[in-house]
């Protein structure tokens, strides 16, 4: 059962829908995957904000569903709770840290599945198991009564197994939400290294969307310095005395990652001045073009057999297109478009100006109208 870390009997009329066991709900502890929290927890006393939409809607809730340890890395393994299944490969990771989020719509277990995405989480285990997924413009959903990772990077947003689930999964988060009527015409392509059928994937499907592409630069450097600048002081503040009260009840991997982010922070302080020229760098490429469209992953999802004792190279890689956007705020899809030769879908991101939400799930749409016909 590591798909859920606790089922519940779904009564309701609404979707089906399963939260990630770092949001509160009440009666019920929560865990954030790590048998250190789990020793201690207690049951809260209320939901968090971002549920009031779902119980509003009768939503059906089918259970707290596994995650990547305290949320902290992006491949969606737990020694403590089981690795979430990836449907298409046993082998391969399920992509975290909402791992058990990706696996329980992409099995039909639940309708819609909510994620929190600080770096990458909603995303990467979207693209890991061929589902869709929203990591939402930063400070738009309450993360009150959520598991604190990094609090200036933290977000929650839905998965589904296709845009119109992402809709629904927004309006139980933003009840009245509504979907853009016109998609964007203009697209910003952006480039860097990936592996050539997964970048192919991506130019076909939006040709065959019959957008308007144009290619744009990122500074990559710029977004990453100053998405690790944030996050390794934070997670400092948030997990560093959790792991250190308790060093037999986290994972091994979890102390590696505290250990890297007490090493890069003194190096990092200065790179946090540079987060607002990293956003403003955004800001003016939006001004050209409505929307940014780049591979999710750049790379394949990698054996959990070839996860190496430290995965920090790993780790940089499978989040290089993903955690800068954390670090600007703004909103970005990821969704499945068929990579040739593989049964395995390749997954395209959108990236949005903050509050785009709603273009962007209408430009996902006719992405996914497309590469279906």
């Amino acid at each position: 059962m590591s798909t859920f870390i606790l089922r519940l009997d779904g009564a309701g009329s609404g979707p089906r829908l399963a939260v990630k066991d770092l949001i509160d709900l009440a009666g019920l502890p929560t865990t954030a995957g790590s048998r250190a929290l789990e020793r201690r927890a207690k049951p809260a006393e209320r939901d968090a904000p971002c549920m009031a939409g779902a119980r509003a809607a009768d939503a059906r809730i089918v259970g707290k569903v596994n995650l990547h340890e305290l949320a902290m890395l992006p491949l969606g393994t737990n020694p403590w709770f089981g690795t979430p299944q990836n449907p298409f490969d046993a082998a391969l990771i399920p992509g975290g840290s909402s791992s058990g989020s990706a696996v329980a719509v992409a099995t039909d277990e639940a309708d819609i599945a909510y994620g929190s995405d600080t770096g990458g989480s909603v995303r990467i285990p979207a693209a890991c198991c061929g589902v869709a997924g929203l990591k939402t413009t930063h400070g738009r959903i309450s993360i009150e009564g959520v598991c604190p990772l990094a609090p200036s990077l933290d977000t929650i947003g839905p998965l589904a197994r296709d845009v119109a689930g992402l809709v629904t999964g927004m309006q139980l988060l933003e009840p009245g939400f509504t979907v853009d009527a016109d998609a964007a015409v203009r697209i910003g392509r952006v480039r860097s290294p990936a592996d050539p059928d997964i970048d192919n994937a991506v130019d076909e499907a939006l040709r065959a969307a019959g957008f308007e592409v144009v290619p744009v630069e990122v500074d990559w450097e710029l977004g990453s310095n100053s998405f690790l600048s944030i996050y390794a002081k934070e997670v400092l503040e948030v997990d560093l005395q959790l792991v250190r009260d308790n060093p037999d009840d986290v994972g091994e991997d979890i102390t590696g990652m505290i250990a890297t982010a007490e090493f890069l922070a003194p190096a990092l302080e200065e790179a946090r001045s540079q987060v607002p020229a990293w956003q403003a760098s955004l800001d003016r490429l939006f001004d050209d073009v409505q929307l940014l469209a780049l591979p999710t992953l750049p790379v394949r999802p990698p054996r959990i057999d070839d996860i190496p004792a430290d995965p920090t190279e790993l780790v940089i890689e499978l989040t290089r297109h993903v955690s800068p956007f954390n670090a600007a705020g703004v909103p970005a899809t990821a969704q499945p478009v068929p990579m040739a030769g593989s049964s395995l879908p390749a997954s395209l991101e959108l990236v949005g100006p903050r509050g785009a939400e709603a273009l962007l799930l209408a430009t996902a749409a006719v992405v996914e109208s497309a590469v279906r016909r």
